[in-house]
């Protein structure tokens, strides 16, 4: 521009200030190189996800451990009390994050190895190639991704994160380990800060803190309020082995002195309070195999287990805290959707310590390997029967809180809308503004702060031979082996305590129709019933 032009400008500007000192901003935007840009206004997206979480173990949903942060979104936010996952770790990853149904993403059971011979397929044990997750949806459309934690969906690493839409990521590619170290084990396990194996430090590794703070620094790598971000938060806990600091475990040691029939009922009775439950809700017998508390020898042991358990949940929420906080600080907690759930119910799965762990090493420590086994997981899962891997609620049902003070308003109770972990994709893709493929099974959560009504649809599970399938208040589920289809009236026993199946065998049939239809179509196979 000549002196002419400039000083044209100049005199221009006593006219009309504000048009012409938005038109010299622009030009000298130009001027530098650079083209100004208004504030992108789609929200961030945050998935964190627990790890053999069951039902009622956060305080918002009727558990003792100390969670004040969860509880703080859920105060503020939404809070459904029928959200499904897909029963086991492996298969509720693959659905989130590609918004199908396990075997539709090649994980219909669990991860494959090097070393094991793969058939291309619902169960080939990675990630389908072809599928996108919501990771490469999103980067597509101008989001940052991150993901820290349990990757879980793919041992090789042509199958890791960065191969699949994350720009950056640090975590355990495999399943559980260690949380002060990676265990030596006979299939390696891989902690990895992009695509490199990461070596971790001797002393002051707890990996609950460490996925937080690279998650933190992920978010702190970019400016506040610049484009958005998708983070992916993957904690390992509280899945076993059992660790936690100390301290975090003497809070709770005494409390479960208790044993775990009082502490069910207690549950039970703080999920009437709050209304998450009501008389409906049948508290689930306790299961033949776990005695009761009062004939327990090593009460002290099986108490220091819980403890532990509760801690691993307490750290878990002291570093959504922290998160949090990096949010406010950034101004930009308004305006991200934050999902919490869990993976799976509470586990039963028994590992024997002496294998793993350390001799003279105490529930906790570091070089224990302990679970907490059926008796504590029937607590987790209150007020509901069954565990991790079967299809019954125990297995599939999970805490899920929904959080975005820009759009939604706090609602008191629990919603009832049944929604499954294939929801999670659809939604992400209608708040980053992208058209939702009509071939995914899930729809968009948006229906909740909308204030519309979600339409009736049948929901569908597989894993090791348990089935299920759930359509408006009817659930059809069975259990692998000779056993015969169930039937429930999930409106008047949501705790699957009557089987109505005997005296409605032209539901069943129906039912059962349309489940084979689905299992055909997502290439379920049956698994021969051993004899």
């Amino acid at each position: 521009m000549d002196n002419s032009k400039r000083s044209n400008v100049m005199i221009m500007s006593h006219k009309k200030p504000r048009s012409i000192f938005l038109g010299l901003l622009a030009l000298s935007s130009l001027w530098f190189g650079h083209k100004l840009e208004a504030k992108d206004p789609r929200p961030n997206i945050i998935f964190i996800m627990a790890d053999d979480l069951g039902y009622s173990d956060i305080g918002c949903y009727g558990g003792e451990a100390q969670t004040p942060n969860l509880d703080k979104l859920a105060t503020k936010g939404i809070k459904l009390r029928s959200f499904y996952n897909a029963g086991r770790c492996c298969p509720t990853r693959a659905s989130l994050l590609t918004g199908n149904y396990s075997h539709a993403a090649g994980m219909g059971n669990m991860v494959s190895f090097d070393d094991q011979k793969v058939t291309p397929g619902p169960y080939q044990g990675y990630l389908d190639p072809n599928t996108p997750t919501i990771a490469e949806h999103l980067r597509q459309v101008g989001y940052h991704t991150y993901m820290t934690g349990k990757w879980h969906v793919g041992e090789r690493p042509e199958h890791w994160p960065l191969k699949r839409g994350f720009d950056r990521y640090f975590g355990l590619i495999s399943g559980a380990s260690s949380f002060f170290e990676i265990l030596q084990e006979k299939r390696k396990r891989y902690m990895v800060l992009q695509d490199q194996e990461w070596v971790l430090p001797q002393e002051g590794f707890y990996a609950t803190d460490a996925f937080t703070d690279r998650a933190i620094e992920f978010i702190q790598g970019q400016a506040p309020q610049s484009k958005p971000f998708f983070l992916y938060l993957a904690y390992t806990a509280p899945h076993f082995p059992l660790h936690a600091y100390e301290a975090d475990i003497a809070k709770y040691e005494a409390l479960y002195l208790q044993g775990w029939d009082a502490i069910r009922q207690q549950r039970y009775e703080k999920m009437q309070g709050l209304g998450l439950v009501d008389k409906r809700y049948q508290l689930s017998p306790r299961p033949a195999n776990i005695p009761d508390w009062n004939s327990v020898q090593d009460k002290q042991t099986w108490a220091r287990k819980m403890a532990v358990y509760a801690a691993m949940i307490d750290r878990m929420d002291q570093n959504i805290g922290k998160l949090i906080q990096t949010l406010e600080a950034r101004q930009e907690l308004d305006n991200t959707l934050i999902v919490f759930l869990s993976d799976n119910g509470g586990t039963s799965e028994n590992v024997d310590d002496r294998k793993l762990g350390l001799p003279g090493k105490r529930i906790g420590e570091r070089g224990s390997y302990g679970t907490y086994d059926a008796p504590w997981a029937n607590v987790s899962n209150t007020p509901f029967k069954l565990y991790k891997s079967y299809m019954h609620e125990g297995g599939i049902i999970s805490p899920c809180i929904l959080h975005w003070p820009s759009k939604i308003k706090p609602k008191l109770g629990y919603l009832n809308t049944p929604v499954h972990v294939i929801d999670l994709l659809p939604t992400s893709l209608e708040l980053a503004q992208v058209p939702i493929p009509k071939e995914l099974p899930g729809q968009s959560l948006s229906h909740f702060w909308k204030d519309k009504k979600a339409k009736t649809r049948s929901l569908f599970w597989e894993h090791i031979g348990n089935k299920a399938l759930r359509h408006g208040h009817w659930k059809l589920v069975k259990e692998h082996g000779d056993k015969d289809w169930e039937l429930y009236d999930l409106n008047t026993d949501p705790s699957e305590s009557v089987n109505l199946a005997p005296q409605s065998g032209e539901k069943v049939e129906a039912l059962k129709a349309e489940y084979d239809v689905w299992a055909k179509k997502v290439g379920v196979r049956e698994i021969p019933v051993k004899q």
